[in-house]
């Protein structure tokens, strides 16, 4: 029984290091996307800025730990930027 607690919490401590490392690799494609003048020439205005506060929000998320929610806002970000 102690093992098997122990390998959840081990499972779950890795999965929480595998998401803390994914969100600066999406906030840098997200960053990259928004450096290329032809992804950014295809979105309007309103997409643009919705990209950018998804970003942003990513960020904070990731920032304050909640890296579930920061991986789900910045890929909502990279689906309207077509990435």
């Amino acid at each position: 029984m102690i093992k098997k607690l122990f390998a959840a919490l081990a499972l779950m401590l890795f999965t929480a290091s595998a998401w803390a490392n994914m969100c600066p690799a999406l906030m840098g494609e997200i960053d990259e996307a928004l450096e290329d003048e032809a992804t950014v020439a295809m979105l309007d205005e309103g997409q643009l800025e919705e990209v950018r506060d998804l970003r942003a929000r990513g960020e904070e998320a990731h920032g304050a730990g909640d890296h579930d929610e920061s991986v789900a806002l910045l890929e909502q970000a990279k689906e309207i930027l077509g990435i």
